[in-house]
């Protein structure tokens, strides 16, 4: 019998970030290289739709749990198993972080990204409803068959934070693909504000504290203002926490935040950044890094271990956590730019990340955890 791999999906909204971008890209690929096997993708209520526009099987959802965290917790612990022993499942595969709390018949595989939970909670409110979070993602990966991470960096945090022994973790780097610029990006940026004339720093990302935007921010404001370029950071919410910051660090003319953007105008943004930077704390890939870097762009990034595995030689580094060290390293970026050797270092870097392989490395661990259910059983 084909091997039935059901795929837990119940945290899926499409507005998640990079744990999204990388389940879209290995899950489509994965019949390339496990042709016989079924698939079966767990869903909330709200994401059915989206779930079902790229998954490559069977979609069921779960009608009482929705995008909030609460029920999608709820979901994991109750939910996922007892589908998998309903449809005699042989693998489940949580490719976000968390997953089922307890062993079920069939071999648990998890992609545990990085422990941003446990290194960078945040303060307050934050912090403290990051605790709970931190605690199902710990269990989802202590009681795993299998655990898949995107670096070493991560795995050694992993071991570190949870006690999962890094040689017991498979590192699968993520992969990333080639971009196709609009052939007049300035118009496709018009309507966000965003016209020439002065240097652009582009970042990228939601605004979970780990990715450190408002550090970026103050950086910009060491800069002098007859130096000083604009700054462009997509993402986060219609009520975005880095408005605040710029008013009253007087950068309202220095800094835009479009929020999320058009496939279209973050291409258009990648092919006129003088300079694209990665502030983030902590991260368990960086995998605005390597896309920044296959579209040709400059990158300056925070220099921390898994930003150092993924960007190697190609990109810049400097310390995001003090704002005067960075600002400094944006100005050196940016004087050194038309950078056309360290651009083409940087494509010819970023090649060696491909989602073909990262499908291809998963599907083997997928493989491996259908033999142990099937020894399992016997």
């Amino acid at each position: 019998m084909p091997p039935r791999v059901l795929v837990d999906l119940l945290g899926f909204t499409g507005a998640r970030g990079g744990t999204e971008t990388y389940t879209r890209e290995i899950v489509t690929r994965l019949p390339k290289f496990l042709p016989d096997a079924q698939f079966v993708a767990l869903a909330n209520r709200t994401a059915l739709e989206r779930v079902g526009g790229f998954f490559p099987g069977e979609v069921r959802a779960v009608r009482w749990v929705g995008a909030d965290r609460v029920t999608w917790a709820a979901g994991e612990l109750v939910a996922v198993n007892r589908a998998a022993r309903a449809l005699d499942i042989d693998v489940i595969w949580s490719p976000a972080n968390f997953g089922p709390i307890s062993r079920a018949p069939a071999a648990r595989v998890i992609t545990a990204h990085d422990v941003i939970y446990h290194e960078a909670r945040g303060s307050g409110l934050a912090g403290i409803l990051a605790w709970p979070s931190s605690m199902l993602m710990e269990r989802s990966v202590r009681t795993a068959d299998a655990v898949i991470t995107g670096s070493h960096a991560a795995a050694a945090a992993l071991e570190s934070h949870i006690g999962v022994p890094a040689s017991a973790m498979s590192v699968i780097p993520h992969g990333t693909r080639n971009g196709v610029a609009p052939e007049a990006p300035w118009a496709q940026l018009a309507p966000l504000g965003i016209a020439p004339g002065r240097p652009l720093v582009l970042s990228t990302g939601n605004r979970l504290p780990h990715k450190n935007f408002d550090g970026l921010v103050r950086a910009l404001a060491t800069i002098r203002p007859e130096r000083r370029p604009l700054l462009v950071i997509t993402g986060g919410r219609r009520d975005d926490p880095l408005v605040p910051l710029t008013r009253d660090l007087r950068l309202t003319d220095d800094v835009r935040l479009p929020g999320w953007v058009s496939a279209d105008q973050l291409e258009s943004l990648y092919a006129v950044a003088d300079l694209y930077t990665c502030p983030s704390l902590s991260e368990g890939f960086g995998l605005p890094v390597v896309d920044a870097m296959r579209r040709g762009c400059v990158v300056l990034a925070n220099d921390v271990p898994v930003l150092r595995e993924v960007g190697g030689t190609a990109a810049r580094y400097a310390d995001a956590a003090s704002p005067a060290a960075f600002g400094r390293a944006i100005t050196e970026a940016l004087d050194a730019a038309p950078d056309a050797d360290r651009r083409a270092q940087g494509r010819d870097w970023s090649e060696r990340f491909t989602w073909e392989e990262s499908a291809r490395r998963t599907a083997a661990v997928l493989t491996q955890a259908a033999a142990l259910t099937e020894r399992r059983r016997a």
